[in-house]
């Protein structure tokens, strides 16, 4: 799938890649802030160094002048790591400053963010956290004491939700609050969390339970039925107008291209449909979510209900 990026997203990889002058891509030696965050098994990974130059007599007046990186990952990965290191730079920020830099002014500096690729920009902050509590940890400074509190140990402690990116119940709860995310896709969009086997969506203390948890249960929505006329009898719904074959097999490719093939390929995976017959389409994971154990579930949870929602309530996915 080719990803909408913005004209300055693409020219800040681009730049980024070719090691042209101004770019920030590598690593500072001795540096004076150090922090990391992702993983290479998630498929995104990023270690940020800082150097700064020192106040002579309070460390919390200290500058940084430098900044870089190390990105494991894709295009909006690498441009939102250049992102923020720019927005750092400019602004001769201290470490404690830079820590008002947000995931939402990483997106704008980048003119905006496909939606599926926000975990990119959230990664960044992320790391540029655990770079100023190792610089506060070297240089003496206490930021509990300065009302920061960014050690987040609850990624050691905490019960596990998402097991497939290694995300705890504390971690998920506070990004759910941080981010203001709403709905099992924003967090997805946001952190990763739920995108692989999505066996914690709808599971006893998963992703929607959290999420409930954080910002109350909403009530489920009824639709409101039309009140008739007395004497006039109520008409049974009509079923879903048939299809010719051909239709019906151009339909399911549109959704699967359009609902599925994002969310898989997220996590290099994808989906080969192997034939259609009637209602039932068969197909098989391909990529690195061939052999997944949490692959029946994805077609069933991902690829047949989506298929459910957009074209026929009938529609089975069978693997093969």
């Amino acid at each position: 799938m080719t990803w909408q990026y913005s004209q300055k997203t693409t020219e800040l990889f681009m730049n980024a890649v070719q090691g042209k002058p101004g770019t920030h891509m590598g690593e500072i030696d001795n540096a004076d802030g150090f922090g990391e965050h992702g993983s290479i098994a998630c498929g995104d990974a990023l270690r940020f160094t800082f150097k700064v130059e020192r106040d002579p007599g309070d460390p919390r007046k200290d500058r940084i002048t430098e900044a870089r990186y190390l990105t494991f990952g894709c295009t909006s990965a690498i441009a939102a790591s250049e992102a923020l290191c720019a927005i750092i730079e400019g602004s001769e920020f201290t470490p404690i400053e830079a820590l008002e830099i947000t995931n939402q002014d990483i997106i704008k500096y980048l003119d905006g963010l496909p939606q599926a690729k926000i975990h990119c920009s959230v990664m960044g902050a992320e790391a540029l956290e655990a770079a100023v509590f190792n610089w506060a940890q070297k240089r003496g400074v206490d930021l509990v004491e300065l009302g920061i509190d960014i050690s987040h140990d609850e990624q050691e402690e905490g019960r596990l939700v998402c097991k497939c990116f290694g995300l705890t119940e504390p971690y998920l709860k506070r990004k759910i609050n941080e981010l203001e995310l709403r709905t099992i896709g924003d967090v997805t969009n946001a952190i990763k969390a739920g995108g692989a086997c999505m066996s914690c969506h709808h599971t006893p203390g998963g992703l929607q339970d959290l999420i409930d948890e954080v910002w109350g249960r909403q009530p489920a929505k009824i639709k409101e039925l039309p009140v008739l006329p007395m004497g006039r009898e109520t008409k049974k719904a009509e079923p879903p107008a048939e299809m010719s074959p051909y239709r019906f097999a151009k339909s399911v490719e549109d959704v699967i291209d359009k609902f599925v093939r994002p969310q898989l390929q997220k996590d290099q995976g994808n989906l080969e449909i192997v034939d259609i017959k009637d209602m039932t389409v068969y197909c098989r994971l391909i990529g690195a979510c061939q052999g997944c154990a949490g692959g029946p579930q994805t077609l069933k949870i991902l690829v047949e209900q989506a298929l459910k929602d957009n074209i026929d309530e009938r529609v089975k996915v069978i693997e093969v």
